[in-house]
């Protein structure tokens, strides 16, 4: 399959993002964090592809649950811990097809994404 979609399925982006590969009758497989965790190798392609500041979600429960201690100083080293062992503190979805990426849902975005 050349098309993965990460997330959390209970998550209303990812549910969005999911209804609009379907009735686009686009094929994809979900990578579930909740089921299958994100490694510490997965997260580091996301960082790969992405600012750190724009995987990193900071609006959750989870990230303000963390201590102060592991909010500061964030390093990349540490975010992709930080995310290995806390997969909501993702910013959802992220959308891999071949060797492109997309972070968030914007249907527009995705729109052209697949067009191209």
């Amino acid at each position: 399959m050349e098309t993965t979609l990460y997330g959390i399925t209970n998550c209303d982006t990812v549910k969005r993002a999911r209804t609009w590969l379907k009735t686009m009758g686009i094929d994809y497989q979900l990578h579930d964090y909740k089921k299958l965790g994100c490694s510490t190798d997965q997260a580091r392609q996301f960082l790969d592809h992405f600012d750190m500041d724009a995987v990193l979600n900071r609006r959750g429960t989870t990230w303000r649950k963390l201590s102060d201690d592991q909010k500061s100083d964030l390093t990349e080293d540490s975010v992709i811990l930080l995310m290995s062992e806390h997969p909501s503190l993702i910013k959802r979805p992220i959308l891999q097809r071949k060797s492109d990426w997309l972070i968030g849902f914007d249907e527009s975005e995705w729109q052209n994404f697949f067009n191209s």
